[in-house]
């Protein structure tokens, strides 16, 4: 199985979801919908469609589609995944998965939130909802 933090390789694997310390139920995102449009946003002080300010908090469970994923071992040579995910809601976010090699994470898997683990630079953290695909990626 995977061990938290990296392995012989250099490549980022994070925990799974059966090693988090909390079970699934209690992560989510909050993010903001506009009163005047209603356009979904996440992180934002206005709303990137009509720049109003009034924007009313609601809860997603943090499932969502990976759109695009890229490789980076930027400033360390500890290997990890960033990958713009698409969440049911409406909205777009650059996230951190973990639990694969970030090379095996392509476009169209499914995520969803790590359980207990948080991030010090204030990323979104997601774990792939499936088993990568290893078969066909060479």
């Amino acid at each position: 199985m995977f061990s938290t933090g990296t392995d012989v390789t250099g490549i980022d694997v994070g925990p799974t979801a059966r090693d988090a310390a909390e079970p699934h139920g209690t992560e989510g995102l909050v993010y903001q919908v506009c009163r005047w449009c209603g356009t979904a946003s996440f992180r934002k002080l206005l709303c990137p469609v009509c720049a109003s300010s009034d924007l009313e908090s609601e809860h997603s469970d943090g499932h969502g589609v990976v759109v695009r994923s890229n490789v980076v071992n930027r400033y360390s040579r500890v290997m990890r995944n960033e990958s713009l995910v698409r969440f049911p809601e409406g909205f777009v976010y650059r996230c951190r998965i973990v639990g694969a090699a970030p090379h095996l994470v392509t476009a169209g898997d499914r995520v969803r939130p790590v359980g207990g683990m948080t991030s010090e630079a204030g990323e979104v953290v997601l774990e792939l909802c499936d088993p990568p695909r290893i078969s066909d990626w060479y």
